[in-house]
């Protein structure tokens, strides 16, 4: 069943809609989110995820930071702190339960109900996620944001060979495609809203993979775009958060958005979103790899499975890199599995670059970790450049959108650039801004051109 919302987009996006979204999509506002990130967000982040294995435990909350030694003050500022945060815990918890309860449970539901739990679970998870400012007090005591445990050179030798030959058996298809079950969908003024999941077939995750769909009204058989996040990004965790891909609906394409591992409801015990990706590298970037290459061909085939549309991947940032990951492995699978369209923002040619080069490298500061357990720079360079697309594309050129920023330290704009011209993709798919790594969204709600290109050429597909 299905019941009518809003739908309205957010005032936030509205704005950037504006002409006043011109003059926040520019460098001097990637100095400011790159600030927050490294001042505020990693560190509370950190603060949160320890109380989340803490359970209102201060000495436990105190080692699983961990923290530097809290005067009495301090420790009566943890206590408060733990008790608010545990309460927003319990009622996020609870409103999720609920929630798939009602959207993918066995028990009929009034539909007129389920736009009303689904705000209800936004609410209370969005509450939940901002009770990092209980923390604030304590920004300062925390020695690192990321909770480092890398495993050592010969440990990762020893698991995936000497060369990385183990490697190529990760990235294999399942030999058969797990169950999809869909939820019950929330009509909207743009269309219909439902999720899907399944049970991931990497036994590295062995959880469940949810995507939430957003399907054009009236369009038969629509072309579907899978589109992948970036690190740390849950959207579908906070009440009205930015989209950049959103008016891709209004054009008439599907737009499936996966949960990456060890994000939103797959996220590990006593850690923050995306942290796991940080904190064990570089098993944890092959790991991860390895499993959305897997998750994307099941949503793939279940894509498939009901729309003869053609079918789109994307990304921004880790996203973007996924993406391209999936479209040169995809080279080897069967016909059907394969896409028609790669739409790639705020990428470069290989992960090392964001990993040990980029600006968010010195946010994560995981260096002295790492070379205490024996690793140097170029030897964490030859493991990560092992995951990166050697081969062109399944996809021809001429069927792939780039969006770049001059200006990104996140993800290096020259060697994306170079990469593109390797996959032979044309100068005008390739949409070039003077922006930093996270106003290059900023700038697609702004303006939507990359998007027209990219419905242009699924409605080539489509005829």
């Amino acid at each position: 069943m299905s019941s009518r919302s809003k739908g309205n987009i957010s005032f936030a996006t509205r704005i950037l809609k504006s002409p006043v979204g011109k003059l926040i999509a520019r460098p001097w506002f990637d100095l400011c989110i790159l600030y927050f990130l490294k001042n505020w967000f990693f560190p509370l982040s950190r603060l949160w995820a320890a109380a989340r294995a803490a359970e209102g435990d201060v000495d436990k909350f105190i080692k699983y930071v961990p923290l530097a030694l809290p005067s009495e003050r301090q420790r009566k500022q943890i206590t408060k702190a733990l008790y608010y945060f545990d309460r927003a815990r319990l009622k996020a918890f609870s409103t999720e339960k609920l929630w798939h309860d009602y959207f993918f449970g066995a028990e009929q539901v009034a539909g007129e109900r389920l736009p009303i739990v689904e705000e209800m679970r936004l609410d209370n998870r969005t509450a939940y996620n901002m009770t990092r400012k209980f923390f604030l007090p304590l920004k300062r005591l925390v020695k690192t944001s990321v909770l480092v445990s890398p495993p050592t050179p010969a440990e990762v030798a020893e698991r995936f060979g000497a060369k990385g030959e183990k490697l190529d058996a990760l990235f294999e298809l399942p030999e058969e495609f797990p169950e999809v079950e869909v939820s019950r969908c929330v009509t909207t003024e743009r269309g219909q809203d439902y999720w899907i999941r399944f049970q991931s077939t990497s036994t590295e995750m062995d959880d469940h993979v949810y995507a939430r769909v957003y399907e054009p009204h009236g369009i038969k058989n629509p072309p579907t775009l899978i589109f992948g996040h970036g690190i740390c990004v849950e959207s579908d965790h906070y009440h009205q958060i930015l989209d950049e891909v959103s008016d891709l609906i209004r054009m008439g394409i599907r737009v499936i958005k996966p949960e990456a591992p060890w994000h939103g409801r797959r996220v590990l015990p006593g850690h923050y979103g995306g942290e796991q990706l940080l904190s064990a590298v570089p098993v944890s970037m092959v790991e991860f790899m390895a499993a959305q290459l897997q998750e994307w061909a099941t949503i793939i085939h279940w894509s498939r499975s009901n729309s003869k549309g053609p079918v789109a991947i994307g990304g921004s940032s880790l996203g973007a890199q996924t993406a391209k990951a999936v479209a040169v492995k995809a080279r080897d699978w069967p016909e059907y599995l394969k896409p028609q369209a790669l739409f790639i923002a705020a990428h470069c040619a290989h992960i090392s670059e964001t990993a040990l080069e980029g600006s968010l490298s010195d946010i994560w500061n995981i260096g002295d970790t790492m070379k205490a357990k024996g690793w140097h720079r170029d030897l964490e360079q030859i493991w990560l450049e092992r995951l990166d697309p050697k081969a062109k594309p399944c996809i021809a050129g001429k069927n792939i959108v780039s969006v770049t920023g001059l200006r990104d330290t996140v993800t290096p704009t020259p060697s994306a650039h170079k990469q593109m011209d390797c996959w032979d993709v044309p100068s005008e798919n390739r949409f070039i801004y003077n922006r930093g790594h996270f106003t290059i969204p900023l700038g697609i709600i702004n303006n939507a051109a990359p998007l027209e290109k990219l419905a242009e050429i699924l409605q080539n597909e489509t005829l």
